[in-house]
């Protein structure tokens, strides 16, 4: 626990907003409890805790539950502001521009990707998602330049609030990738990106939590096949 604090983190190892929180106390050097959800089910501590959005994950210190990840990775920074980096940057620009990046990904990368991990088929759809996942990386292959100022991570010379945001999803990433036999981080037109990709996953902070490339394609073929199912249904 951390300092004697009771600090828990409810949810899923495949989940990529679990693994923000989990990276950002790996990067505090926080120690906490990990509580593993069942696939498919919604424990009574989770919707205790969370009974607004009812998702992981929620992080629980001294019994007062946290949700949302990227507000948890805020959370973290602050609470343990004297332990470790930090991971929001201290100039007020610079947070914001974080803060945009994140937002970003997760309103407009992301659910493209899963596009791309759900589809049956090659359709006009996932193509039209592909181009979208491809255009996207190549935003944050500019964002990274700009924002890491020469450096390792977006976060500068440490991981920070959008490697943390980026980062999570590199396994499914990967994992869309293998899915539907395509590529679509390119070292010849993500360069940045690439190398960026192996120092992360490579973090002394990330690297025991990120899962499985393999593993996380069986849990996107379940979610595939669940999709296809409700889609006949």
């Amino acid at each position: 626990m951390a300092g004697g604090q009771e600090l828990k983190l409810l949810g899923l190892w495949a989940s990529p907003f679990v693994l923000r929180a989990g990276i950002a106390l790996n990067l505090k050097g926080v120690g906490y409890e990990f509580l593993e959800e069942v696939p498919g089910t919604k424990s009574e501590l989770l919707l205790r805790s969370n009974p607004v959005y009812k998702k992981m994950p929620v992080l629980i210190h001294n019994g007062k539950p946290i949700c949302e990840s990227m507000i948890i990775v805020q959370y973290i920074d602050e609470v343990w502001a004297a332990a470790g980096p930090s991971i929001l940057p201290s100039d007020p620009y610079d947070r914001a521009i974080a803060r945009f990046w994140a937002v970003y990904i997760d309103d407009k990368w992301f659910p493209a990707l899963m596009k791309i991990i759900a589809a049956k088929a090659d359709d006009e759809e996932t193509a039209e998602a592909r181009e979208q996942v491809i255009a996207g990386l190549q935003l944050l292959e500019e964002a990274f330049e700009k924002c890491s100022k020469g450096k390792d991570f977006f976060g500068g010379e440490s991981v920070g609030y959008i490697d943390i945001a980026f980062g999570c999803y590199c396994g499914w990433l990967k994992a869309a990738e293998k899915m539907a036999g395509i590529k679509l981080l390119d070292k010849e037109k993500t360069p940045l990106l690439m190398g960026w990709a192996a120092r992360f996953c490579s973090a002394d902070a990330v690297k025991e939590l990120m899962p499985e490339v393999d593993k996380l394609v069986e849990v996107g073929n379940m979610l595939r096949a669940r999709q296809n199912a409700a889609a006949t249904n």
